[in-house]
């Protein structure tokens, strides 16, 4: 890699970490970026997956006064978190890379509609349910197990997924949504990054410089998401992942 080679991957590294603690979708710049520098796929999207989860960790310190009183809730879905993510760490080691490539704008469309529909569907779900669980229940510890699996194989939107889900099934501001969110991410790829570290090949200057522009990025991120009011906030969301979506689509 080249001196500007790797100016390159560090600036992409800062955009995907403020985009990750803000919305989530910074896969879709950090990733291409590697693959434009010449490193193979895999290699490409473990290096990635690894050098973002300072960059989650930054953005969940960013937001951690909107964690306050969710300590039992971040243990439960960090544990589904942590085991998705191996599983899916595991599947991209002997899976096909295109295995998940179809489904993938699926999945972030169906995310944004959850997402547009929250405070609609929150309302429904309210009416027909006197109390919910306070931590969305099994439901939402199947789904964020089984983002968990999508984020340790790939992770692109995964923010948005996590969004979308607990957004409908907890009863919490968008904010603090958000706050969850970045935490799972970094639980999940922290917990894919310790599969590859042992069994797969990890280019490490790639890491190391996504992991130094992510950190940044986060710190950043998390500064303007807690600005944004939840209707801009959804706006965001909505514009990130249709780009992601077209992006995905042409690729």
């Amino acid at each position: 890699m080249s001196p500007w080679e790797g100016v390159l991957v560090f600036v992409a590294g800062v955009l995907a970490g403020g985009i990750n603690s803000v919305v989530g979708s910074g896969t879709l710049i950090t990733f291409p970026v590697l693959l434009a520098v010449g490193y193979p796929p895999v290699v490409a999207n473990i290096s990635n997956g690894m050098g973002l989860v300072p960059g989650s960790v930054s953005g969940a310190i960013g937001y951690r006064d909107q964690l306050v009183g969710q300590r039992t809730r971040l243990l439960r879905l960090g544990a589904a978190s942590t085991t998705g993510g191996i599983i899916g760490a595991i599947l991209l080691l002997v899976l096909p890379s295109s295995a998940f490539e179809a489904i993938v704008p699926v999945l972030i469309a169906i995310a944004l509609i959850l997402v547009v529909a929250q405070p609609w569907l929150a309302r429904k779900l309210a009416e027909r349910q006197a109390e919910r669980h306070p931590h969305g229940g099994v439901g939402l510890l199947a789904a964020v197990f089984v983002v968990g699996v999508y984020g340790g194989y790939f992770g692109a939107a995964q923010g948005i997924l996590l969004m979308g889900i607990m957004g409908i099934l907890l009863q919490e501001s968008l904010q603090r949504v958000n706050a969850i969110k970045n935490v799972l991410a970094a639980v999940v790829n922290l917990a894919s990054g310790l599969v590859f570290v042992f069994v797969a090949d990890v280019a490490w200057w790639a890491f190391a410089l996504i992991a130094v522009g992510s950190t940044i990025g986060g710190v950043i991120g998390a500064k303007v998401g807690k600005k944004l009011s939840p209707t801009v906030l959804r706006g965001v969301i909505v514009v990130v992942g249709t780009a992601a979506i077209v992006q995905l689509l042409l690729k």
